[in-house]
């Protein structure tokens, strides 16, 4: 059974202002994400699944549907606020849904094979599809899935801070735990550093970290389902709190439910955090197609 790729597309880009999940770079006008799923086609995944917002789903159609026809299978996913939320009262002033986790859970009973989860605005690099691939077809279990790991120095924004899950690794390459930095930054001189509730801390040039590219069996939507009611127990009422994979995947290694395999990938990170960093994605994506990694028209 060939794997899919889940396109995580339900975010409303609240730094970006925009709907960047459909913003073009390309010479063709090509989206970020249509060079991941360009990508996944060859490395061999079977079906795209994207995640998105019961609103976005014409457009979505009207933009990828013709694009993709005869080139992989296409269905949809709707994350919405109330969902899996049972009878649970949400706080009014709670306006976007729960995070990444919850976007995973919305997959259940559409996804149902092994399967990729990346972001629809980040560009990862032909190289974490085809070890993506690999590790689907032939190592991943319901107790063993895998982090594409990329180093950190390499997914930065220059225009702010970002979210990284920072991985503690192994001898043996496997995850010990992830701790999600929701502001990641290079300070003025020149360190790479995080803010939390407690201060500033530097972390490593080389450290490994999640890009939100992992790969899983179809029992991890089961997991996330599990650990969603716990943490809407705890959460519910906090209007910012986020149900995000790498506190299902941290949970998942501590609780002795799975192991999770961390792949290292070379490859250069780029993506759309703030509207500053367009510039630069377009001139990224310019000169991997006058390099010939990519066709001038993707689809032809």
């Amino acid at each position: 059974m060939q794997p899919t790729l889940v396109v995580l597309a339900a975010g409303m880009a609240s730094r970006y202002g925009s709907m960047k999940q459909v913003q073009g770079f390309g010479p063709s006008g090509e989206t970020i994400m249509e060079y991941s799923i360009y990508d996944a086609i060859q490395a061999g995944f079977g079906k795209v699944v994207f995640i998105i917002r019961s609103e976005f789903l014409d457009m979505f159609k009207e933009t990828f549907g013709s694009k993709l026809e005869g080139k992989i299978a296409v269905d949809y996913a709707f994350q919405e606020l109330t969902k899996f939320v049972g009878d649970r009262q949400i706080p009014a002033e709670r306006k976007k849904p729960w995070g990444t986790a919850q976007a995973v859970l919305c997959c259940k009973g559409i996804v149902n094979e092994p399967f990729a989860v990346i972001n629809a605005d980040d560009f990862y690099g032909k190289d974490g599809f085809v070890k993506a691939f690999e590790f689907l077809t032939k190592e991943v279990a319901d107790d063993n899935y895998a982090i594409i790991g990329y180093h950190l120095k390499k997914t930065l924004s220059d225009n702010g801070s970002v979210s990284r899950g920072v991985c503690n690794v192994d001898v043996n390459g496997n995850l010990i735990d992830i701790n999600e930095r929701t502001s990641i930054f290079r300070n003025k001189e020149g360190l790479i550093t995080y803010e939390d509730a407690e201060g500033l801390h530097e972390v490593g040039e080389e450290a490994t970290v999640s890009m939100n590219f992992f790969a899983f069996s179809p029992n991890f939507i089961n997991q996330c389902g599990n650990y969603f009611d716990d943490f809407l127990d705890k959460e519910i009422t906090n209007p910012k709190g986020e149900f995000f994979i790498p506190l299902v995947v941290d949970k998942v290694v501590k609780n002795g439910e799975g192991n999770v395999k961390v792949i290292p990938t070379s490859a250069q990170w780029f993506g759309v955090t703030y509207k500053e960093d367009a510039p630069d994605v377009k001139a990224s994506v310019d000169k991997l197609v006058a390099s010939k990694e990519y066709p001038t028209s993707l689809w032809g």
